[in-house]
């Protein structure tokens, strides 16, 4: 006798707290890498950080509609119609995390580029601020996964320093 294909779920496989982790984390490094791209070939005038806050911006938006996609076509189920064009909204939808994660990094270079803070320098904060939340990101995963403070502690700075490393690389890559 052979055994029927496990049915699919009817809702998407990617629970929210997924969805936020990943796109926290995707975006964080995006955002770190993008600045340290930008800031190593570009300017540091007021109207380069406008600039490059943009280019953040689409950039982040950009990288959540090709992740949807893929989704999109990996996860191409059997709806026709109206159905099939709620489900490809809703996966489109569901990469708001990314975008989500690097909105702090944009309000940083806009700043800059509006003069609420000087605009050279300010790639450092925005590190900062990225890799902080990596950091964050792996200690919360790691006491939701039941560890420890000190095991949890020392995920998150691994987590914050392989960021580190795939953001250099990134960096000296571009």
């Amino acid at each position: 006798m052979v055994a029927e294909p496990a049915s699919l779920p009817a809702t998407s496989p990617h629970d929210t707290r997924s969805a936020v982790l990943f796109g926290g984390v995707y975006g964080s490094v995006l955002a770190c890498a993008m600045v340290a791209a930008l800031t190593q070939y570009g300017h540091a005038s007021r109207a380069s950080r406008r600039y490059d806050a943009l280019w953040l911006l689409v950039t982040a938006l950009a990288s959540a509609l090709a992740h949807g996609y893929a989704h999109i076509i990996a996860e191409r189920g059997p709806h026709r119609g109206w159905a099939a064009l709620r489900s490809v909204l809703r996966t489109l939808l569901d990469e708001w995390p990314l975008v989500t994660a690097v909105l702090p990094t944009v309000v940083i270079l806009a700043g800059a580029g509006w003069g609420w803070w000087p605009p050279n320098g300010v790639e450092y904060p925005a590190f900062v601020l990225n890799i902080t939340l990596l950091f964050t990101l792996g200690l919360v995963t790691a006491r939701w996964a039941g560890r420890g403070w000190g095991s949890a502690l020392l995920i998150g700075v691994a987590d914050a320093m392989l960021g580190l490393v795939v953001v250099v690389a990134n960096a000296v890559i571009k």
